[in-house]
């Protein structure tokens, strides 16, 4: 009995601090997405994906509400969209998107998590070549509509690719078709679980077991800052 309950307890507290850092991170993307294209989700596709994640991980309601109406504050002018790039252990490439009110601080914590875990920055701009932005779509397979039917009906909207890993179909189109997309599969009555502004390495390489484990230790480090909103590598 007492094993069980110190289970439960150590699970229910992981989830917790697992909320207290992704709510607060959904939270911002909600209200960037506000103040940059406006608080109407039907008027704006980055808002309306915004708050279609933050519903997937079970935010609270309120606390979207209070994220949305946040893009009006005054303390939400000076928050900016920025990247940073590194090189971590065993050379694996580093893409680091962030939204900061402070970037002295951000950066600071950036080059303190790859200093501290084999890692070095690199100039902006460095890699960006070794990435490349997609939309990306993940939802359930429709029933009212085959791959093929729904790969012709896609590619006006912006359509590279459609695929398939475990029961979960993934639509890829180029950053700049996102709305277009987003707005297409709405057409079609498609759920869409997951969507998001994706950077995918043109050469992903393969690591080793105990490579990967030095290379999570990093991502773990830069995904527990607050103003870090996503990290990319070029791990295949």
């Amino acid at each position: 009995m007492g094993r069980a309950f110190e289970y439960r307890r150590a699970s229910k507290e992981a989830r917790w601090d697992k909320m207290s850092k992704l709510f607060p991170k959904l939270a911002k993307a909600i209200t960037m997405a506000a103040r940059e294209g406006g608080t109407d989700p039907e008027m704006n596709p980055r808002l309306r994906t915004a708050i279609l994640n933050a519903k997937a991980q079970n935010m609270p309601k309120d606390n979207i509400k209070a994220a949305i109406e946040r893009a009006s504050g005054k303390d939400t002018a000076d928050y900016a969209e920025l990247t940073y790039e590194g090189k971590g252990p065993h050379g694996v490439l580093v893409m680091v998107e962030a939204a900061t009110d402070n970037n002295t601080r951000t950066v600071a914590n950036v080059r303190a998590c790859f200093n501290k875990n084999g890692g070095t920055v690199v100039p902006t701009g460095s890699l960006e070549f070794m990435f490349s932005r997609k939309a990306v779509f993940e939802f359930e397979p429709p029933e009212n509509i085959s791959r093929d039917d729904l790969e012709l009906e896609l590619i006006e909207a912006g359509l590279e690719s459609l695929e398939e890993y475990d029961d979960i179909w993934y639509v890829y189109g180029d950053f700049s078709t996102f709305g277009a997309l987003s707005r297409a599969l709405e057409d079609k009555g498609i759920e869409v679980r997951k969507a998001s502004l994706k950077r995918i390495p043109l050469n992903p390489v393969n690591l080793s077991e105990d490579q990967m484990a030095d290379v999570e230790k990093l991502v773990d480090r830069l995904e527990d800052d607050d103003d870090i909103q996503a990290v990319y590598t070029n791990i295949a």
